[in-house]
């Protein structure tokens, strides 16, 4: 039995749209016929994503939002930890949904779950909508019989990053809107407003002081290069997006990136605690340390910080210990080493990088914090500085000329 979707008309000549299970396309259109719609069209949702380019877009480009994949799992968590199926748990998820792609994608995945595949295996069908740790995850829980409690804390991991995502969000929303508004108050000033005033003063044939000149000179450049600039700076972030498919100038890049003062240490402590996270959640789920390593790895943004787990993965491989070969990487800090010693000394190795996790979490949020206070009073005065500067500039030369009639 397979996930079918179809658009049809009713009696009144309304078009719907839905989802409905039938082993073929035939019997999916009687289905409609028997509840009086006509049906239109009808394709098997999981073969057209999987034949992807060939059908032009694809049904999940982009796959599902961080919002809609949290959702999702905590109602199968709940449903599965009731006692529902797990093909029962899909199809009751996607009926209460109100997004219709959010719908088509549980549905195509219980049609494979009915048809023998695993929910991992299901899952691993849709790669922009559940990331490599998550399918692991959920495997790693089927095989160890823990599927509810896997997807719990799949639940509770998902909300946590959505929830810190917000935060670093609103902390930078209001410098970034700042930061722009002034630049381009600063450039309207320098590109209309500023030559207007002071031409004013050379029509009268006065010599300018100097702070008038170079703000006339500065003007004269927006004015001639204004326009280019405005591409150039349209251009940068697009071909620094193209570039960065190169995974040879991101490796450079982001090596580039984490040797900057601050910002290289903030960088390592968001992928510290987000590699911290992941692997806590898969050691509890019980994958082995080498695959939840690897797995782990692939939520690391920064690719010198990703090689360095890999070659961590394959030192703990040849017998070394997880606190030790990510201690040779020097890419993490000493307390997360410290928690992960204890936690392989113990036994008790996830509740240890649960606890590291949080500790770089919080540690990450304050961090931003301190900047974003840091931020705000610095572009405030240097704001009133360029500010102050271009009305003395413009008015050096009112109080010359009261001087000279004076």
């Amino acid at each position: 039995m397979s996930a079918f979707e179809y658009r049809a008309v009713d009696t009144a000549g309304r078009e719907t749209r839905g989802v409905l299970e039938g082993d073929t396309a035939r019997q999916v259109r009687q289905l409609l016929r028997d509840q009086g719609l006509t049906p239109l069209s009808v394709a098997e949702t999981a073969r057209r994503e999987e034949k992807g380019p060939r059908q032009g877009l694809r049904l999940w480009a982009t796959g599902l939002s961080t919002a809609d994949r949290a959702l999702v799992t905590r109602q199968l968590a709940t449903l599965i930890q009731a006692g529902s199926p797990v093909e029962e748990a899909l199809r009751a998820g996607a009926r209460y949904t109100a997004k219709p792609h959010v719908q088509r994608l549980l549905m195509s995945l219980r049609a494979r779950v009915v048809e023998g595949h695993s929910l991992a295996s299901a899952l691993a069908a849709y790669p922009r909508s559940f990331p490599e740790m998550y399918v692991a995850t959920v495997r790693a829980g089927e095989e160890a019989g823990q599927l509810a409690g896997v997807l719990q804390r799949l639940a509770d991991y998902t909300e946590e990053v959505m929830e810190t995502r917000g935060q670093v969000t609103g902390a930078l929303l209001y410098p970034l809107i700042l930061t722009t508004a002034a630049v381009i108050i600063v450039a309207l000033l320098l590109t209309y407003v500023v030559p207007e005033i002071v031409g004013v003063f050379e029509s009268l044939g006065t010599a300018l002081p100097t702070p008038t000149v170079i703000l006339l000179r500065l003007s004269a450049f927006m004015q001639q290069w204004g326009p280019t600039i405005l591409v150039i700076l349209v251009a940068i972030p697009i071909g620094l997006t193209l570039a960065l498919r190169n995974e040879g100038f991101r490796y450079r890049f982001d090596a580039g990136l984490l040797q900057l003062p601050g910002l290289g240490r903030l960088l390592m402590e968001i992928d510290s605690g987000r590699f911290a996270r992941t692997l806590s959640i898969l050691a509890a789920s019980g994958a082995p340390v080498l695959d939840a390593l690897g797995t782990a790895s692939q939520v690391i943004s920064r690719r010198p910080i990703r090689a360095a787990v890999r070659r961590a993965a394959a030192q703990v491989r040849e017998g070394e210990s997880v606190n030790k070969a990510l201690h040779a990487s020097g890419y993490f800090p000493p307390m997360m080493l410290q928690l992960i010693a204890i936690g392989e000394a113990s036994g008790e190795l996830d509740n240890m990088l649960h606890r590291a996790a949080d500790y770089q979490e919080r540690s990450t949020r304050m961090r931003v914090s301190l900047l974003v206070t840091l931020f705000e009073p610095a572009l405030m005065l240097v704001m009133g500085l360029i500010v102050l500067y271009i009305a003395l500039a413009m008015l050096l030369p009112i109080f010359e000329l009261n001087q000279l009639v004076g």
